[in-house]
């Protein structure tokens, strides 16, 4: 019986091996061997979840081909994780990727850190922060006085509460967006807003036009969804896209969807003017591409003196081109599972035809606390909160890391939750496996892009602040002394493999 469900190409694991960086080794430090570097790269690649468990891997000739060594090396490489218990082979079938007993199977997405490891482990992981209070229970209270009539009925309301659409609608039409009911339908989430959309209209083998980088769950849930992925590279620092670049790749490549984050862009922070936005409607448009503008971190402008642009769907007057997304989760918080969409008429309805194979609707009871926050004011009083904790923890946590790590470059974003960070040369894989062993977890660069991209890079986001945020930037430096000193990698140089937190 084969053990392997999936395969990587030389050609491929070549390019994830090349993306992978290290600073230059000093004077007197000894370099691995090259086969213990190579069996290093692809063990790395495992536990990042960029090479599936169970995946199989070339021939050994194949690879050393690709890589321009020998066979010799690609062999002792192979045999070194067999012994490590990160690839298992059999004759005749090949050999295939594998995780150690012990070891929970690596995610390739952003998940929470498990409740366990809160104790030990400062959570960078994930961009998300505490619920604000009061506004949780009093919007839950609110929502239970509004249940009753509610709970007489079946309860599925696939477009989303008849009462709760309209209040977006009337949200947007008081941004100057004039909306109605029927352009809105309520989802679980932005994830399963965009899930909803990928199915839709990027079936499988479709192209999709994204960032580069860009948000890391997203990007594996377009994986998932069989997507061809098109990145298109952003501009250096906060200055966001390259609206020439994008016109090119929208008339080359001619993707189904092209999917932006426009408003404090994940992970960079960048934020588009208005005439990126107007120019990059345009593009989608004259090639005929359905553009998804993703508006979660929309309201989360941390400076006073920041002025928001329109809205991406705001050029797009006649609702042929641009669908929007919004959430409840990042401005709010992230247990309240509220997304939604807004598009032409015809959009939603296909979209909530199609629901009835997926979820048939979202929770009631939630969808009725976002709508009690929405019609007293509670929304705009808890965002307020929820801006001036990000930006506390935004400004503290940059401090400790330009104290902690000088040689870290990053533009300070003005809104958003999240901070681009390029490592001084560094790995990111291997910082933010060194990460765990120190007590401090943080997404790589390559989680954020396509085929190894940014791997001098990691994200950190503003979830933590004052002395919680300097000891997340002193755990940093030190894993980044453990990567440069060569003992950031997981089983190497003898040490028995780790347990990896996703």
């Amino acid at each position: 019986m084969v053990q392997w469900t999936s395969a990587v190409g030389a050609g491929q694991l070549a390019r994830l091996l090349g993306s992978q960086q290290d600073r230059p080794a000093g004077p007197g430090t000894r370099r691995p061997p090259a086969y213990r570097a190579l069996a290093d790269g692809i063990r790395l690649l495992v536990l990042e979840g960029r090479v599936p468990v169970a995946a199989r891997l070339p021939a050994e000739r194949e690879l050393a081909l690709a890589l321009t060594v020998s066979r010799t090396t690609v062999a002792a490489a192979y045999e070194a994780l067999r012994a490590e218990g990160f690839l298992e082979s059999r004759r005749g079938a090949g050999s295939w990727t594998a995780v150690p007993a012990g070891n929970p199977l690596p995610a390739r997405g952003l998940e929470p850190l498990p409740p366990e490891a809160l104790g030990s482990v400062i959570d960078l992981g994930c961009a998300a922060l505490p619920a604000p209070e009061p506004w949780l229970t009093r919007a839950v209270q609110g929502a239970l006085e509004e249940l009753p009539p509610y709970a007489h009925t079946h309860g599925d309301y696939p477009a989303g509460l008849p009462a709760l659409r309209a209040m977006i609608a009337e949200r947007y039409t008081a941004r100057g967006i004039p909306t109605m009911p029927e352009q809105i339908m309520v989802t679980t989430g932005a994830m399963g807003a965009i899930d909803a959309i990928c199915h839709l209209f990027g079936g499988r083998g479709e192209r999709i036009a994204v960032e580069s980088p860009s948000y890391a769950n997203i990007l594996q849930l377009m994986r998932e969804a069989g997507a061809r992925l098109v990145p298109v590279a952003m501009a250096e620092g906060l200055t966001g896209w390259d609206v020439d670049r994008w016109r090119q790749v929208l008339r080359d490549a001619a993707p189904r969807i092209a999917y932006v984050v426009a408003d404090f862009h994940n992970p960079t922070g960048a934020l588009a003017d208005e005439d990126q936005r107007r120019r990059l409607v345009d593009a989608a448009r004259s090639a005929g591409t359905v553009l998804v503008a993703d508006e979660t971190m929309s309201e989360l402008w941390l400076d006073d003196d920041v002025e928001m642009p329109r809205p991406v769907c705001a050029f797009d007057p006649a609702g042929s081109t641009v669908i929007t997304v919004g959430s409840a989760s990042k401005a709010f918080w992230a247990g309240m599972r509220i997304g939604w969409v807004r598009a032409a008429p015809d959009v939603i309805r296909s979209l909530v035809a199609a629901r009835a194979y997926a979820d048939l609707g979202t929770p009631v009871l939630e969808q009725l606390a976002v709508n009690w926050l929405f019609s007293t004011g509670g929304w705009e009083q808890a965002v307020t909160v929820r801006r001036e904790q990000a930006r506390q923890n935004r400004d503290e946590l940059v401090a400790a890391v330009r104290r902690e790590l000088p040689d870290w470059e990053f533009e300070v974003p003005r809104g958003g939750l999240t901070l681009w960070v390029r490592t001084g040369g560094l790995s990111g894989s291997r910082l933010a496996e060194a990460g765990e062993r120190v007590g401090v977890r943080v997404p790589s660069g390559p989680r954020f892009g396509v085929d190894g991209a940014f791997e001098g890079y990691v994200r950190l986001p503003f979830t933590v602040g004052g002395a919680v945020a300097e000891e997340a930037a002193a755990r940093l430096a030190a894993a980044a002394r453990l990567v440069e000193s060569g003992g950031g990698v997981v089983g190497g140089g003898g040490e028995a493999p780790r347990t990896f937190v996703a």
